[in-house]
């Protein structure tokens, strides 16, 4: 049953075009108690009554009026009530932060082209770095999250490779830590006052996914084991990956990256309400 007592957390937010012409809304919200999914549809003439900070993934709302569908997973919504604005992401503070401890990675890097190309990449795109979400809607999807995301995949890495008993190139693991999702500062748009995300369509023209973004730019400077780590990275074809981990014979190291960049997607600080929980 449906009660206006029930908090829910925005998940996801867009807007799209109906058949008619008009403006529609999506809006995914999970609700607080027992964490199920409502899918709602919002239509124009409601959305310009609503401030659009009101979507901004974390936020905690509640419907004061709407109707559901009968096993109320569905809804459409009248009005909507704040009732507790969540962080966009990172303040520029703390992305500086992160950022400066991200690049401190690079002198762990023995090679001196892997680190010259490192620094050069990242002085010329810092600006779009220290903003970019890591995505959408799935992980850290927020201002500054691909920066929380790299690093997380960073340190996982660093802590397990001291374990091995079999080598593996330390510097070709940080570097595609580094680079696998960088991507991502195309593909994605982010809006530095509302926290919303969207998908850029420009970056969807050239490129296939920022898998093949990252993959390209390292096989183009030569870093081909670098690049092979980015291309399994996402585990299996129908997931995005140009190397499906699900072949036989491959190389031990192709495992690597795809299991450090998941267990920050699983485990890592995926939310903004973590954020506020845990120090960065």
């Amino acid at each position: 049953m449906y009660s206006n007592d029930v908090i829910y957390e925005v998940m996801q937010f867009s807007v799209g075009d109906t058949k008619a012409g008009t403006k529609m809304g999506k809006l995914q919200l999970k609700n607080t108690e027992n964490n199920t999914t409502l899918n709602c549809i919002l239509w124009e003439e409601t959305l310009n009554r609503m401030d659009v900070k009101l979507f901004r993934s974390g936020n905690l709302v509640r419907i004061i009026s709407a109707s559901f569908n009968e096993k109320f997973n569905n809804c459409l919504i009248s009005v909507l009530e704040l009732v507790k604005e969540a962080k966009t992401g990172l303040d520029e503070k703390e992305r500086e932060v992160a950022y400066k401890k991200l690049i401190g990675y690079f002198d762990k890097i023995r090679n001196e082209k892997m680190r010259n190309f490192l620094s050069n990449y990242f002085e010329e795109h810092k600006e779009k770095i220290k903003i970019a979400p890591a995505a959408k809607v799935m992980h850290h999807n927020y201002i500054g999250g691909l920066l929380v995301h790299v690093l997380e995949c960073l340190e996982f890495a660093e802590k397990n490779m001291e374990l091995f008993d079999v080598k593996i190139n330390t510097d070709d693991v940080y570097m595609a830590c580094i680079l696998h999702d960088i991507g991502k500062i195309f593909e994605y748009t982010v809006d530095l006052e509302t926290g919303l995300i969207d998908y850029d369509e420009n970056f969807r023209k050239d490129w296939i996914s920022h898998s093949q973004y990252g993959f390209s730019i390292c096989m183009n400077a030569g870093f081909k084991e670098v690049a092979k780590m980015i291309a399994a990275h996402h585990g299996r074809a129908d997931w995005g990956a140009i190397i499906d981990l699900g072949e036989k014979d491959l190389e031990s190291y192709l495992y690597f990256i795809h299991l450090v960049d998941n267990l920050s997607a699983k485990f890592g600080k995926i939310t903004v309400s973590q954020l506020e929980k845990k120090e960065v």
